[in-house]
């Protein structure tokens, strides 16, 4: 992982954040996050994966689905943002849109992402700081703005 400060202005930062061959995206993203103290932030990406994770919750079990994703895929599009946990520390969330060889797409909550050849990533960070909360419904924790 490399990554470079571009610009830095009242308290926002706007970072480059460059995966390579074997990164995995989460951990790198959590690392980065807590490297960086990073308590409100979003980015987005562009690049390729050799296979991945792809989550989607059901609402009837309250549980993520797994969809592994075993080839080479495209990264079509990838956001997400960074939040404290209910515990304090950073919370990565990201959502993705994989792109096959046949032109065919999936799409999800990413687990898990084995970058090859590169993923480049665009992250800027608010300076004030959002927070998750618990949500009793789901199981899950949101952000939740207003606290």
């Amino acid at each position: 992982m490399q990554t470079k400060l571009l610009a830095q202005n009242d308290g926002q930062r706007t970072f480059a954040v460059v995966l390579e061959t074997g990164d995995e995206l989460m951990a790198c993203m959590k690392d980065f996050a807590r490297r960086e103290q990073l308590s409100a932030a979003q980015f987005s990406a562009i690049g390729a994966f050799s296979d991945a994770v792809m989550t989607y919750f059901d609402w009837e079990s309250k549980q993520y689905l797994r969809n592994p994703v075993k080839e080479q895929v495209e990264v079509a599009s990838l956001n997400g943002d960074v939040a404290l946990a209910p515990d304090g520390g950073p919370a990565v969330h990201v959502h993705a849109v994989l792109g096959r060889r046949d032109g065919s797409a999936v799409a999800g909550h990413v687990a898990e992402g084995h970058v090859r050849p590169t993923l480049e990533i665009v992250l800027t960070e608010s300076p004030a700081y959002l927070r998750k909360k618990h949500d009793p419904e789901t199981g899950l924790a949101f952000i939740r703005p207003e606290e």
